[in-house]
């Protein structure tokens, strides 16, 4: 790249500075980042070059990195544009505390632009607060009515929140506004209420062949997948999930050997010496197991006690480890990070995570993490937390890994590549279970395998063991989970405002005979399904 210094250096940082965001607005990140990094070489003080490389290093994936260089801007400008930015790369890395201050620190109306309104509404909405969010995206949408994606963003947070008909008027109007907004056809299709006389499928089915991306494809695939489930077609809905769900695969590579090396690292490592001085709180309840399992349910059982709110899927236990641990690796979880953190003091390590949680959990006697993947830390957490209470779901296995395969996944997660591929995720299960059974038989008196079918046919009596075994006083409402009106962030939205019912058992079976090598596999592990 040519230099860009000569005559009045004022006059060439500003010239600089208007080549960076050139640079940014046609996708070439490469060179507006050298452009920043010249700016700032030239001038340290250079707020905004600090925050335009936080934008690219964000937008390249180096959330931490973005981090650091808004941080920076921040200290030299608050500028709010950039504490917006800021707060949505905390969300994003899992911060969930310091996104929060950065959000409370500012009201709806200090936003100076749809963006920055916008920005704070996702930053909201990734901590679980939609009803906040919605303010922010009602902003945004009152400066750029024609926008479609703060019309994506409001209707998603719409829908957290129940309100199904506002996010069916917010998704159809992004895709009014960009028809190829594959993200808002598949959250349409998601919120069901279709069937062969009444559906979006021709719509979906004449973008697919025009769609070459793997992101999009599997977004859309899933989209399709949802209607033509709804009209009864199975066999194309798997169809197009395994065609767009191997295309995604060959991009990211298989899980399968990093998550068998993190089991085993589990089984070894809980043999350490116990060292009875973990953090005495009876704060939390962890609820956990295989995503698609039932966690939501079990979650919207407790949180309609009184006493008890939920928190929705925390990343703070982990993220608690990875900061008294202190490894070199881009992952908050590895085998190096789990062994690492049987160096720390468990008492830290439980103190550490009730700190991180308290901007969510301030002010509740008891509070609910069901993040699904803390599996993986039920050692850990029982000794860092000894009173907290863990409640573990067992499902089905067929159902279990046909409900992952049919689940559109965070895109970018490397947690849940396993379910591109339906064998993958039944090697997944089978770790879970086997891993699961064997910490039961260890007798720690605050960890409990809960059984979903058992659940959903019988509630009464397993909820009032589930309320016992939290130490929990009996309130009928624990038995009426569809008049909890709670947000809800996960991928049982829907389902969660229906009363518990029988509906999802057996669901696999509609997609035999695809499901036969996934049955052998069960059988040969002596694992038993569709009792």
């Amino acid at each position: 790249m040519a230099p860009f210094f000569s005559g009045e250096p004022m006059t060439n940082i500003e010239q600089l500075h208007k080549a960076a965001l050139d640079f940014i607005n046609q996708g070439r990140l490469k060179q507006a980042h050298a452009v920043c990094r010249d700016i700032i070489q030239h001038d340290p003080g250079h707020a905004d070059a600090h925050f335009l490389m936080g934008v690219i290093n964000y937008e390249l994936g180096q959330i931490k990195k973005s981090i650091a260089l808004m941080i920076e801007a921040v200290k030299r400008d608050p500028k709010v544009e950039y504490q917006a930015h800021l707060a949505k790369a905390f969300a994003i890395n899992g911060d969930l505390v310091a996104a929060r201050k950065v959000c409370d620190a500012n009201a709806p109306t200090t936003a100076d632009s749809a963006l920055t309104a916008d920005t704070f509404g996702v930053a909201l909405s990734k901590i679980g607060l939609h009803n906040r969010a919605l303010t922010y995206f009602e902003n945004a949408i009152s400066k750029a009515p024609e926008n479609a994606s703060y019309h994506y963003n409001y209707a998603v947070s719409a829908k957290f929140l129940g309100d199904f008909e506002a996010a069916r008027q917010g998704f159809e109007k992004a895709i009014n506004l960009k028809p190829d907004y594959v993200q808002a056809h598949y959250a349409l299709a998601d919120l069901g209420d279709v069937d062969n006389h009444h559906n979006h499928i021709p719509r979906m089915e004449a973008l697919w062949s025009g769609v070459s991306d793997p992101n999009a494809r599997l977004q859309l695939a899933h989209g399709l997948a949802k209607e033509y489930e709804a009209c009864g077609r199975y066999d194309d809905a798997f169809k197009v999930l395994q065609s767009a769900k191997s295309q995604k695969l060959a991009q990211t590579g298989d899980s399968a050997q990093s998550q068998k090396a993190l089991f085993e690292c589990c089984y070894e490592l809980m043999s350490a010496p116990q060292i009875p001085s973990g953090c005495e709180s009876d704060e939390p309840i962890f609820v956990l197991g295989m995503p698609r399992s039932g966690t939501t349910l079990v979650d919207r059982i407790l949180c309609s006690h009184s006493q008890v709110m939920s928190a929705g899927e925390l990343q703070d236990f982990g993220m608690a480890i990875k900061e008294l641990t202190t490894t070199p690796s881009n992952h908050v979880l590895d085998a190096q990070t789990l062994q690492a953190a049987y160096q720390c003091d468990p008492k830290a390590i439980g103190q550490r995570y009730l700190d991180r949680t308290r901007s969510v959990t301030a002010g509740s006697s008891r509070f609910i993490d069901k993040l699904p993947f803390n599996f993986f830390y039920l050692d850990l957490i029982l000794r860092a937390l000894p009173n907290a209470k863990v409640l573990c779901l067992i499902r089905d296995p067929m159902d279990t890994c046909i409900g992952n395969f049919r689940q559109l996944f965070s895109l970018n997660s490397p947690y849940y590549h396993y379910s591109l591929d339906l064998m993958n995720t039944g090697q997944l299960y089978a770790q879970f279970y086997r891993w699961v059974h064997h910490f039961e038989q260890q007798g720690h008196n605050n960890f409990r395998l809960v059984n979903y079918e058992a659940l959903a046919r019988d509630p009464e009596p397993h909820i009032r063991d589930i309320i016992e075994f939290c130490d929990l006083p009996w309130q009928d409402a624990c038995l009426n989970v569809e008049q909890n009106t709670a947000p809800v962030s996960t991928a049982s939205k829907v389902q969660v405002r229906e009363p518990i019912n029988t509906k999802s058992i057996g669901r696999w079976k509609r997609y035999q005979p695809h499901t036969e090598p996934l049955e052998r596999f069960f059988t040969e592990q002596g694992i038993a399904y569709d009792l």
